[in-house]
């Protein structure tokens, strides 16, 4: 980990061992790329109230077993986040997702061809949310997410505005102004 252990004791992930480092940029964009689509997944985020808890479903389209998983953030900074999960049976999944409180995000997700080091996705939003579509590409360094460019699909960088975050889009809906 390459987070001052300071600072990851003070956002509440007191042990190493169990967290993830996350670096992330986000874009909104037009059109999804289609020909560069490697598979495409569903998504249900249960934002669980007055927590910064997730309770995650995704369902590959086609078929195939679910992740279903419950997960803490908390961000460093705007592009770098503290993560830590319990992947969760059926059951399980089922009893926390009837039983917490929150408000739900739903999205089709397509994972797109990316160079090595990095994972890129692009989410079309449904429900509420529908026409909203971002980019964004995960970084297993902070140099290779320092010099990655903005896709030729992209529209603008949204990574710091703080109301393309999924917990502020699921309380507040679309910013005003999207384009």
């Amino acid at each position: 980990m390459d987070i001052d252990q300071t600072i990851a004791k003070t956002l509440g992930f007191p042990k190493p061992a169990y967290t993830v480092v996350e670096r992330e940029r986000r874009w909104l964009c037009g059109e999804v790329p289609r020909e560069q689509i490697a598979r495409t997944e569903t998504i249900i985020d249960l934002y669980v109230t007055g927590t910064q808890l997730r309770l995650r479903e995704a369902r590959l389209l086609g078929g195939g077993p679910p992740m279903l998983r419950l997960s803490r953030k908390a961000d460093v900074d705007s592009r770098t986040r503290l993560i830590t999960s319990i992947y969760l049976p059926e059951h399980e999944f089922a009893v926390l997702a009837a039983a917490l409180p929150g408000r739900r995000i739903r999205k089709i997700r397509h994972r797109l061809k990316a160079p090595p080091g990095v994972v890129l996705s692009a989410d079309e939003f449904q429900g509420e949310l529908a026409g909203l579509r971002m980019v964004e590409a995960e970084f297993d360094t902070e140099a290779r997410m320092a010099a990655f460019t903005m896709p030729d699909f992209a529209i603008r960088e949204v990574t710091d505005d703080p109301r393309f975050g999924g917990g502020h889009l699921v309380v507040n809906g679309l910013p005003p102004s999207t384009s």
